[in-house]
């Protein structure tokens, strides 16, 4: 999967249209001579199956190359930005899972009633509103109409709520509507059924044996859901104005950075096949039925 991305990525930029040596020779007024001379410099006029060997034979060394236009290492660029955007999205991904969870349970809890009607609204608009908007809705209100958090900027606790919230909402709804199915599903099973039947007490009912057994397809989706969050800090870091690789992505390709965009791309193909590994490890900690051999 991972040779497939970098071999995807690696045709899409060089069919976008645009020259890197044309962009930074632009400013400049450089003459053609100027931009031929450094398309050289840069291997930009080599052929493509020579580049794209060029590119892989880097890759099976672990090196990503170099920046074209700021002459760093992609691996260094990309290590600078990361943390910003670990941050946000572990932030985003609590977010969603404490709020998209208590609003599953709750609605699973009073199923048929004007809660359970709510929580299905709130989840379908979490679910259909851009990221883009109800970021500057939230801006509008929590910045510039009540005053209480900083619109945009990198900083502490203040700067990190209103992205994490947009994100954390985002995928809130998805959770919120997997977690109210998982819990009805089980709760209508016969061994539910025989544990109250035997006296046990809704509330262990609930926390020893139902939650436990819906975990399994919330677990699949909060993983997916991860690498939802890393697509979505791109417009949450731009509309933020924070630093992070999602913002870095955007000014790679803008300034058609072909290593870069190539490297944080590949990034976050890594990150969604460990995600996928790790849930599959998970499932085996919470049914002992299932076993990888």
């Amino acid at each position: 999967m991972l040779w497939g991305v970098a071999t995807l990525v690696f045709v899409l930029m060089r069919l976008l249209p645009g020259d890197p040596a044309t962009l930074m020779l632009s400013e400049g007024g450089g003459s053609a001579t100027a931009v031929t001379e450094l398309r050289a410099a840069l291997g930009l006029d080599e052929s493509l199956w020579v580049q794209y060997q060029r590119y892989l034979f880097r890759l099976i060394r672990g090196d990503l190359g170099t920046s074209l236009f700021t002459h760093r290492p992609v691996v260094v660029t990309i290590a600078e930005q990361l943390p910003s955007t670990i941050e946000l999205a572990l932030a985003a991904m609590g977010v969603a899972i404490v709020v998209g969870g208590s609003l599953g349970l709750l609605a699973a809890l009073r199923q048929g009633t004007w809660v359970d009607a709510l929580v299905t609204g709130l989840s379908v608009v979490g679910v259909s509103l851009p990221i883009y908007w109800s970021a500057l809705l939230l801006i509008w209100v929590l910045s510039i109409w009540l005053g209480w958090l900083p619109a945009t900027g990198q900083g502490g606790l203040a700067h990190l709520m209103m992205p994490a919230l947009v994100l954390g909402f985002a995928s809130s709804g998805v959770i919120a509507r997997l977690v109210r199915a998982s819990l009805l599903e089980v709760l209508s099973q016969d061994f539910m059924v025989t544990a109250r039947a035997k006296g046990l007490g809704e509330g262990v009912l609930l926390l020893r044996h139902a939650l436990k057994n819906a975990l399994i397809p919330v677990i699949t989706v909060i993983g997916l859901q991860f690498g939802f969050l890393l697509s979505g800090t791109v417009v949450t870091e731009t509309i933020f104005s924070r630093q992070g690789i999602g913002r870095l992505l955007v000014q790679a390709i803008l300034w058609k950075d072909f290593p870069l965009v190539q490297g944080i791309v590949l990034l976050a193909a890594l990150v969604y096949t460990m995600m996928n590994l790790s849930v599959d490890i998970v499932y085996a900690l919470l049914d002992p039925r299932i076993r990888y051999d």
